[in-house]
């Protein structure tokens, strides 16, 4: 029961912020079908290729297809005014989502008797892929690449899931609630992964000048 839940809420997430870039971006309703589709599926598609699931099996899917086209429409025809809530509430909704979709990951991964790398990675992949796949069509940075804390939290569940911290239904739903929390902590404390960047300063540049 908890496997399919979690995979309706990570696709009603995931699909309402694909939905919504599209719209920002001003695609038509078929990009708006495509973008949210992409987010949707797109980090369950990597993570079968990662475990060896047949393709094929995607297309078995046809309640949560239904359940993201259905949701894709509400969202085009809502009004302007609601969908300016996105802006508050955005965030929130991709953290459900890859919180939804790192566990479901992590619970395919241990199904089939994969190593604890191989859960945190298929975690990974299914909760920030579609991600990817939405923001490179929509021609934005990757929310993943900046400096912000993201997929370390996808991580972290695919550890306690592949460490059976989390494996009760309560166990799941509690980890669950917890990444939604580290997440939105995260963002709004404003913590970062450490980055090195190459570009010049200024002050470089100068040195530079002297040397010469």
């Amino acid at each position: 029961m908890s496997w399919e839940l979690f995979n309706i809420i990570g696709t009603v997430a995931f699909v309402i912020s694909g939905a919504v870039i599209a719209m920002e971006e001003e695609y038509d309703l078929l990009g708006v079908i495509v973008l949210g589709m992409a987010t949707a599926f797109g980090g369950g598609i990597l993570r079968n290729i990662l475990l060896g699931i047949p393709l094929a099996s995607f297309w078995n899917q046809g309640t949560l297809f239904t359940i993201a086209l259905i949701t894709m429409f509400i969202v085009f025809i809502l009004p302007h005014k609601y969908i300016g809530y996105w802006n508050r509430w955005g965030m929130f909704f991709d953290a459900v989502g890859l919180s939804a979709f790192a566990i479901q990951g992590a619970m395919y991964a241990t199904q089939m008797n994969y190593p604890l790398s191989a859960t945190i990675v298929a975690a990974v992949l299914t909760g920030i892929g579609g991600g990817i796949i939405r923001d490179v069509l929509a021609g934005r940075k990757p929310l993943v690449f900046k400096e912000e804390i993201y997929a370390v939290w996808a991580m972290a569940a695919g550890l306690a899931v592949g460490l059976n911290w989390a494996k009760s239904v309560p166990e799941l739903y509690a980890l669950f609630i917890a990444i939604i929390v580290c997440r939105m902590v995260s963002v709004y404390q404003g913590w970062k992964l450490p980055r090195r960047s190459l570009r010049s300063t200024p002050s470089t540049v100068r040195a530079l000048n002297n040397r010469m």
